[in-house]
């Protein structure tokens, strides 16, 4: 079945700076959309509001067409991966397989050098090992929708091919929003973009339209 997840009419301010406003975004099942912009303009506080981590008075959230309100924490339908790390680390590997109900053995086949970490707990990782942890279990999940925030900017090229592979195909059951400053990985893997440039979300077809907007250097 396919879903669809839309944002609009939101508007952020910070004591009288205002962030956001004029936003709109979509995405549905068998899409990834990114959401790119320079520091500061408000990518990740853009996510928080959708996951409903950061309040604000303006705002409208609808997945398939039906309102969903502040505090809103279903992970069947919404999952979301922070910039910062969110998984305790004295837990095992094993036990976050469990709770999150996902085959270790299909993560192993993408990434086969975690096979000797099911009984380890994550204190025992580096910090890019634990990020692709924290990824797959996001991206992995059954869930309606996910949100990636920086998942290619802590990680090594090689692993960076092997996500974006598992973005194609888990974009079959869910819809994906992911944001990185890395931009070339988000046009190569994204179905639709958008730029926050002065607060509003600009819908962009190709990289012409970055060079216009002037996210991207002609040159």
């Amino acid at each position: 079945m396919k879903h669809s997840l839309e944002v609009d009419s939101i508007i952020l301010e910070f004591d009288t700076k205002r962030i956001l406003q004029d936003v709109f975004l979509k995405t549905e099942t068998g899409k990834t959309t990114g959401i790119l912009g320079r520091n500061g303009t408000g990518k990740s506080c853009l996510m928080n509001i959708i996951y409903g981590e950061l309040q604000t008075t303006n705002k409208s959230i609808r997945i398939d067409g039906k309102a969903i309100f502040d505090g809103f924490r279903n992970p069947e339908t919404l999952r979301y991966l922070p910039q910062f790390n969110f998984i305790p680390k004295y837990l095992k590997t094993k036990r976050i397989f469990k709770d999150f109900n996902l085959d270790f053995s299909r993560f192993i086949e993408n990434f086969p050098e975690f096979e000797k970490y099911y009984n380890s707990k994550l204190k025992t990782f580096s910090g890019g090992e634990i990020r692709i942890l924290e990824i797959y279990s996001i991206l992995a999940s059954k869930t309606k929708f996910c949100m990636l925030d920086e998942p290619f900017s802590h990680v090594m090229p090689v692993h960076v091919d092997t996500i974006k592979k598992i973005i194609s195909e888990e974009k079959k059951n869910k819809g994906i929003i992911i944001t990185d400053h890395l931009y070339e990985h988000i046009i190569d893997i994204c179905d639709d973009i958008y730029v926050i440039l002065n607060g509003k979300t600009y819908l962009t077809r190709d990289r012409n339209d970055l060079i216009k907007l002037g996210y991207i250097n002609e040159n």
